[in-house]
């Protein structure tokens, strides 16, 4: 994995709904900004409850599913309320009341220094800010030269395969699950879209509560659904710009194939065998780390 795949700025800038490049120009894609419909955030949260769909936070869910939750080890259903996954927690007042109600603990960000400077997280009241950054990079570093929408999305494959392939972004997956099963409360984490870095993390959360491979790639999947119009408007906004071409190449960075999460996967059974040797040699978390996890996670 070379260095400008890994450190790509482009990424960071995509998933914040910006493109910054000579072939697409500054593309500002936001919900707030763009006066896009969106629904209106739910005024409380009450304990086994489905996560509060936020307006200004448009990928924030709960890592358990909705309903009864996700079935794990033993046809138990996931615990909700305890660990939350989502995009840039930027919310706006009212989602703000929305996130305090449900007493986070925790909030991890796996942005780099870059992307929070763009836009930093408005922490809800109690809960700790614990920046893990994950692509940490520097925005300005070379970026791959994007010329088909194929090549977007081997980039977006290869960037799923280092998360397996590459020391660094190892060591930071395993600070962030230490960090999870070790913190009181319910946690959220989060990148920029809520889909890369947070997709990954959400499938090894997943897979430690025996979440079965179809109901995990479904949710990887729901990216799509939570970041459609967003994404939609972005898209709009480089076809006006630059035409259908440039929006066909850059669509695949915006949102997720089942394809990328599945080079991860194919990485990791190729490099380790499972998801517990990925677990305990690649990022070398203890028993007790991945057991205090699965207590969480499963009823």
């Amino acid at each position: 994995m070379s260095v400008s795949v890994r450190r790509s700025g482009i990424v960071v800038m995509i998933a914040a709904g910006l493109l910054a490049s000579p072939m697409v120009g500054s593309v500002v894609a936001d919900s707030a900004m763009l006066g896009m419909p969106v629904a209106s955030a739910k005024p409380h949260h009450e304990q086994g409850a489905d996560a509060p769909r936020l307006a200004s936070v448009v990928n924030f869910r709960d890592l358990a599913g909705t309903g009864e939750g996700y079935r794990g080890q033993g046809n138990h259903h996931l615990n909700k309320g305890v660990f939350y996954r989502s995009n840039a927690l930027t919310p706006n007042d009212a989602d703000l009341a929305t996130l305090n109600g449900l007493h986070l603990g925790s909030v991890f960000d796996l942005r780099s220094a870059d992307e929070i400077a763009q836009k930093a997280d408005r922490v809800p009241a109690g809960a700790a800010y614990v920046n893990i950054p994950i692509l940490g990079g520097n925005l300005s570093s070379s970026t791959p030269n994007l010329t088909s929408p194929d090549v977007a999305k081997k980039f977006m494959q290869d960037l799923n395969r280092s998360f397996v392939a590459d020391a660094g972004e190892r060591g930071k997956f395993a600070e962030l699950l230490t960090q999870l099963a070790d913190q009181d409360g319910p946690a959220v984490f989060h990148c920029t879209a809520g889909k890369d870095r947070t997709g990954w993390t959400a499938f090894l959360l997943q897979s430690i509560a025996r979440v079965d491979s179809s109901t995990i790639m479904s949710d990887y999947l729901l990216s799509n659904d939570y970041l459609a119009a967003t994404n939609s408007a972005t898209l709009a906004q480089i076809k006006a710009a630059k035409g259908d071409a440039a929006a066909a190449i850059y669509a695949p960075l915006l949102g997720v194939d089942r394809s990328y999460l599945q080079a991860g996967i194919d990485q990791l059974d190729s490099q380790y065998g499972s998801v517990e040797k990925y677990l305990k040699e690649g990022l070398g978390l203890k028993g007790k780390t991945i057991e205090q996890l699965r207590d969480k996670l499963i009823k």
